[in-house]
């Protein structure tokens, strides 16, 4: 049996300190916050998709990206969020511009990463 193409995806991000992450997600970020209990805050994602910010004590960032999202201008996203104080991250090595933002060699994408308060790694993209 595999999933049928309607099923609408869940995404989770988890936090070690849900009451800190919260006003990240909402208010830098702009998500519609759904509803939230003992567990998870669940936000909007997008095209209303369900974001639960899931809470587990001790939790620890991975280091690659967890979730990103599609935009159609990234230098003025990036620079609407650095204003909120978003701080992205330039890697050594990746050419990154002054706004963090990597270019593919093709042209074809354009990438930019930051950290949540829990240091999950979050991504913004253009394509074309």
């Amino acid at each position: 049996m595999s999933l049928p193409a309607a099923s609408a995806p869940v995404c989770f991000v988890i936090t070690a300190d849900q009451a800190r992450s919260k006003p990240f997600y909402a208010g830098i970020l702009g998500l519609r916050l759904l509803g939230e209990d003992d567990h998870a805050a669940t936000f909007d994602l997008g095209n209303r998709t369900p974001l639960r910010l899931t809470t587990m004590p001790g939790h620890q960032p991975s280091g690659h990206t967890v979730i990103g999202w599609n935009v159609g201008d990234i230098v003025a996203t990036v620079r609407a969020l650095a204003a909120k104080g978003v701080k992205f991250t330039i890697y050594d090595g990746f050419g990154q511009d002054a706004d963090g933002i990597w270019r593919s060699p093709d042209g074809g994408a354009k990438v930019a990463w930051f950290p949540d308060p829990d240091g999950n790694v979050l991504s913004l993209t253009q394509i074309g």
